[in-house]
């Protein structure tokens, strides 16, 4: 007896978020796919309004900066707007060479090599090095990037809780009975939660459990550390660290990504990463912006990059914490290995461009956040499942290129949106509870 089989497609009615999608978009609440009717700027024009920019990764403010315009411009002109192939046949140009080299003097590693986007480094990546039989050992707030090349490695999954590091050890002693080799994956910058993991206690972990560790350093590449180069050179810890992950789209203003680690790992890599071999080469002008504004970062002008963005987080956080916001904390960093002298640390701590406000509430969030865009100012909204049940936040972060009038109007804002919404909606988390 056949059986009418259940239509694919059914899953897409009824699902929990349908209803609640529904009533955000008749209420006009829907704090996602907002219009950008111009460059990513400070200050922007947003469905025909200007509005304070506080939910971009464009970290360094090089997205208009005339030299990777020109980057950008030079690459078109002589390549074309495509390469209409993948690096391995007919889509490498001298471009892709240079800016692999550059980006792998600038890791301190013997080879990099890049890919289209970041999500596919480390898809790319992970699902290459890790196979069935290995395992993986995750933060739970590690990028959906990293989960995504998880699953397609097949490999064993021990994720651990966020920057705990005995339990990062339980897993640890766990895996060694796996049978297989182990790869620990963390961010460098958490991306919402906008806090470091401590790469130097989490390297001796790996090396005394005989693991490889990957760091995904998208949001930390070309902010954090003397050079910029990211949380593991903050840290003291680039020896220990076997492989490197970043993004083209956060400090250097493009769209692409990059592992950068010992040369018969990229080789091998290059010769087997299906997300390398099978998918167009980025467009010319993707990559001459990238190179462009590497050179900016590697440049002399590139610490006073850092110090500016690190100092706008903080002048945020300070004065959102001054507001009665629930804020994280100034991170303190260890006193042995740490670069306690470079740009944006201050009294031994540090505050990344990631800036969250706990709400807890997912209405109460999108509805803070509509009050903000009503109020001249744009950031990005967190709901579960992208953070815990009952964690909605406002992911907010900041440019070097905000001057301090951008962020007093911007903290103007929240100081008059909290009174009237407190007043309507009840109390908002305050400081202490992130």
């Amino acid at each position: 007896m056949t059986t009418t089989p259940t239509d694919l497609f059914a899953k897409i009615h009824g699902h929990e978020r349908e209803e609640q999608l529904r009533m955000a978009r008749e209420a006009d609440l829907l704090p996602y796919f907002r219009l950008l009717d111009g460059p990513a700027r400070p200050v922007v024009e947003m469905e025909g309004a200007e509005r304070i920019m506080l939910g971009s990764n464009n970290y360094l403010g090089l997205t208009g900066d005339e030299r990777v315009l020109q980057g950008a411009r030079d690459a078109l002109e002589q390549y074309g707007t495509g390469l209409t192939g993948s690096r391995l046949l007919n889509g490498t140009i001298p471009l892709h060479t240079e800016l692999e080299q550059e980006i792998a003097d600038w890791m301190g590693t013997e080879a990099a090599m890049v890919f289209t986007t970041g999500h596919q480094t480390n898809l790319g990546t992970i699902g290459t090095i890790a196979g069935p039989g290995d395992t993986v050992v995750a933060d739970s707030g590690d990028h959906a990037s990293i989960l995504d090349g998880c699953i397609q490695s097949k490999a064993k999954l021990r994720p651990f809780r966020h920057n705990r590091m005995e339990k990062l050890e339980k897993q640890l002693e766990r895996a060694s009975g796996d049978g297989g080799g182990v790869l620990v994956v963390v961010d460098g910058v958490f991306s919402m939660e906008g806090d470091i993991a401590p790469v130097d206690e989490i390297a001796a972990l790996c090396r005394e459990h005989g693991a490889r560790l990957l760091v995904d350093d998208a949001h930390g590449a070309g902010v954090i550390g003397a050079r910029g180069s990211g949380t593991p050179e903050l840290l003291g810890a680039e020896e220990q660290v076997d492989l490197r992950t970043g993004t083209f789209s956060k400090s250097l203003a493009s769209c692409g990504g990059f592992v950068a680690g010992q040369a018969d790992v990229i080789e091998y890599l290059r010769i087997s990463s299906r997300a390398y071999l099978f998918t167009a080469s980025a467009v010319p002008a993707a990559i001459g912006a990238a190179l462009a504004a590497l050179r900016i970062v590697r440049s002399p002008e590139g610490p006073g990059l850092f110090a500016s963005v690190l100092d706008n987080a903080r002048y945020l956080r300070d004065g959102l914490a001054a507001l009665g916001y629930a804020v994280v904390e100034p991170q303190r960093l260890p006193g042995d290995g740490a670069q306690l002298d470079a740009p944006g640390v201050v009294d031994g701590t540090i505050v990344t461009p990631i800036v969250p406000v706990v709400v807890g509430d997912d209405w109460k969030a999108v509805l803070l956040w509509r009050a903000l865009w009503d109020a001249g100012v744009f950031v990005n909204t967190a709901l579960h499942p992208a953070v815990p049940p009952s964690g909605a936040l406002l992911r907010t972060s900041v440019m070097a290129t905000h001057s301090r009038e951008d962020l007093d109007r911007a903290l103007a804002a929240f100081a008059s949106v909290k009174e009237e919404f407190e007043a309507e909606h009840g109390p908002l988390p305050g400081p202490g509870s992130h």
